[in-house]
């Protein structure tokens, strides 16, 4: 009589796959998938690579709408789809941060309050007009220049993450300190530049191949000067970083990225 079959064990799912499966999750609104089974931990790292994702979708929906809609009305959809795909998560915090800029010494007390101020709302128009007059004069070269911006765009909380405290501290909860609050894992897991970086230096790797041949072939790179300036700046004024001011780094490094490639763009002999 044969052995009895021992019961069929699926193959443990690698950390770094858990990982990319919480970021799918943490930073879109897109269906998860129902394997792997996901892990919040070191997400930050894949953020680039959910980024080059949503703004692919972003790219597609202009390509769609390209000669058969406006310009202006093209740039809209556009601009609404990219705040849908993130649920408006840091564009939520780029409003808190900068409600939290102008309180002074309340800053933490304005950044963590629902209701938004009038430098939040000035925060958000400026943004949404450097986006548009960006989109409008980038035109044809839009696509790949959405790509990049998200890219870099996810890029920037990295920095953030790596070369500041977080701002708020819990040690009731368990946290150690400098890593408490709501985003305060994202430090707490923190492995070094090396290693959270290293997904992203492959994606723009694979970006500067795919941008070789397009209108923009090296204008990409620009987003590196958004992406180290923006958290480095609101690092220091800050004194550190939360998850608003992540959400901030990510909002204001795509609209930076998107205007510096435009200005080349027009630049260019």
């Amino acid at each position: 009589m044969a052995p009895p079959q021992a019961p069929l064990r699926l193959a443990k799912t690698p950390g770094w796959l858990a990982d990319l499966a919480g970021a799918w999750i943490f930073y879109s609104v897109l269906p998860p998938a129902p394997w792997p089974q996901p892990r919040f931990e070191r997400i930050a790292r894949f953020a680039p690579w959910i980024g080059a994702v949503l703004g692919a979708i972003e790219a597609l929906a202009w390509g769609l709408g390209q000669g058969h809609l406006p310009l202006l009305a093209q740039v809209a959809l556009v601009m609404a789809l990219a705040i849908w795909l993130s649920g408006g998560l840091h564009l939520d915090g780029a409003m808190d941060t900068a409600d939290g800029l102008a309180a002074g010494e309340r800053c933490l007390e304005a950044m963590q309050d629902s209701r938004v101020g009038a430098s939040g709302v000035q925060a958000l128009v400026v943004l949404l007009l450097l986006r548009a007059g960006a989109l409008v004069t980038l035109a044809a070269a839009a696509p790949w220049a959405l790509v990049w911006a998200s890219v870099w765009g996810r890029i920037a909380p990295l920095v953030a993450m790596g070369g500041f405290p977080y701002l708020r501290e819990s040690p009731s909860s368990g946290d150690s300190p400098g890593t408490g609050g709501s985003a305060g894992f994202h430090r707490r897991h923190w492995a070094g530049f090396a290693q959270e970086l290293l997904p992203a230096f492959l994606l723009l790797g694979l970006l500067t191949a795919w941008s070789a041949s397009t209108d923009i072939p090296w204008q990409g790179w620009l987003g590196v000067i958004p992406a180290v300036l923006v958290p480095w700046g609101l690092g220091r004024r800050l004194g550190g970083h939360s998850g608003d001011s992540y959400g901030a780094c990510v909002e204001w490094t795509c609209s930076w990225t998107l205007l510096l490639m435009a200005l080349a763009l027009v630049l260019a002999p």
